[in-house]
């Protein structure tokens, strides 16, 4: 090591010394010893590498070797360390469920309900009624059999869970008959024909990929069959020559048969999105309605609710998943049983349930509704110094529902050399903001963006691009 170093590690501070720094004192009082003398180790650690691999002594004379300049750095590690890892992200894309962000961001009246809950004791498996041991079911099965017209309900913990459940509870040693067309796999390479088998049932494949008839169905069934599934397949369409059976029609061959009718419908929508301009998506009701004896949904997909596996349908089937064994490992916890039961209410005033839900309102908003925001938006950026322009383009619903369907929308596009950078900026900021990129542009769609953050994206814009 050359003199100059030697006499850079000479001129540390020792650690008591940077601790009684104003900076040093500050964070004494606000934090525990410990964890304060460990970040003050680290950044020293830190500043004794930086003098070892220092090439000359240039290198080291912009570093702050004080304790006060020790100990501010001692505090944005502390800040960083303790910083909560799962965090808010500003969500600019315009993809509405966005599986990478949380899905659905929930509204109002389930945040308030899911932290006055938290908080404090509550019924969560207590019958006010008669002071003893209820059913943690009971909060939302009520709600569930009234919007979607079936006997009874139940929630686990997501859907993929909802339907391991249901086939280990009526299939199980038994075949389950499923189209070729609907074998789909989701988010993390997780397959209905791996959940069948894990379901301890055997999985019969019908039809083509592109064709079921009912033929095939009619055919596939024999002694061992325990039940006829049929499968949203969530994230792909099927164009061109296709058919398959639908719902009311499987239920119908089902039940000549003795077998129940098993629907796996993924994204679980309660309104009928055609009156927005959207595609027919099959409602819950509709479903059951249409004869299906159990329907498995989502809770954060087009619902709009925290994370869930809803299982609605006839009681005796209900009832049969509800007594199995691995209801106690999948079931959902107090938090999620009240932010489920305040999105449920919402839906009682379906006009309520689009204003108030925020995915089901991004998901319904035209592009008319989307261009004066977009306009705004553009104007505080070009105030800012931000060079844009307003331009067409769309949005997605995301999260395995609505696929391939594209959302009207203006989208606000920042052209810049290097966006890529500027993206990796964005996304380093406190909160990250997330932007799409495209022609060397960074495109940023207010059909995400609340009202309050927009000033937050100018602000974050504007301090990434340099």
């Amino acid at each position: 090591m050359k003199p100059w170093q030697q006499a850079a590690l000479r001129e540390i501070p020792p650690v008591n010394a940077i601790l009684d720094s104003p900076t040093g004192q500050r964070l004494l009082a606000e934090r525990a010893r410990p964890l304060v003398v460990a970040a003050v180790g680290e950044v020293l650690d830190a500043l004794r590498r930086q003098i070892a691999a220092a090439q000359d002594e240039e290198e080291l004379a912009a570093a702050d070797r004080s304790p006060e300049g020790l100990a501010a750095l001692a505090a944005e590690m502390l800040r960083r360390r303790l910083r909560p890892r799962l965090r808010r992200v500003v969500n600019a894309t315009g993809v509405v469920i966005h599986t990478n962000m949380g899905r659905a961001p929930l509204a109002e009246e389930a945040v308030e309900a899911i932290a006055a809950t938290a908080g404090r004791y509550n019924n969560l498996e207590l019958d006010l009624s008669t002071g003893e041991r209820g059913s943690r079911y009971a909060h939302v099965e009520g709600l569930l059999a009234e919007l979607t017209g079936a006997e009874a309900a139940m929630v686990v913990n997501n859907n993929a869970a909802a339907v391991l459940l249901m086939l280990s509870a009526l299939a199980a040693g038994r075949e389950v008959v499923v189209s070729r067309g609907e074998l789909v796999e989701i988010g993390g390479s997780f397959r209905v024909p791996e959940v069948i088998t894990q379901g301890g049932a055997r999985l019969v494949e019908v039809g083509t990929t592109n064709k079921t008839h009912p033929r095939d169905y009619e055919a596939a069934i024999g002694p061992e069959t325990g039940a006829l599934l049929k499968v949203h397949r969530s994230n792909f369409r099927l164009v061109g020559f296709t058919a398959e059976v639908p719902v009311a029609e499987l239920a119908e061959i089902a039940h000549r048969h003795g077998l129940p009718c098993l629907v796996d419908w993924g994204s679980g929508v309660m309104l009928d999105l055609t009156r927005f301009g959207l595609p027919h998506e099959a409602t819950m009701p509709e479903l059951i309605a249409d004869g299906a004896d159990l329907v498995t949904f989502s809770g954060d997909k087009l619902l709009g609710a925290p994370q869930g596996g809803f299982i609605v349908g006839r009681r005796e089937l209900v009832e049969r998943c509800r007594r199995h064994p691995l209801t106690r490992a999948l079931r959902v916890d107090k938090l999620t049983l009240a932010g489920i039961e305040a999105t449920l209410k919402l839906y009682l005033e379906p006009e309520r349930a689009v204003e108030r839900i925020p995915a089901v309102r991004m998901l319904t908003a035209p592009r008319e509704q989307i261009a004066p925001r977009a306009d705004a938006l553009a104007r505080k950026l070009e105030a800012a110094g931000i060079a844009c322009e307003v331009i067409d383009g769309v949005s997605r619903a995301g999260g395995g529902a609505l696929p391939a369907v594209d959302l009207p929308t203006r989208l606000v596009a920042v052209p810049h050399p290097a966006p890529q950078e500027v993206e990796a900026r964005l996304r380093a900021g406190d909160p990250p903001v997330m932007v799409r990129i495209q022609a060397g542009a960074l495109l940023l769609d207010p059909r995400t963006l609340w009202d309050d953050e927009v000033d937050l994206v100018v602000s974050a814009l504007r301090s990434a691009i340099v």
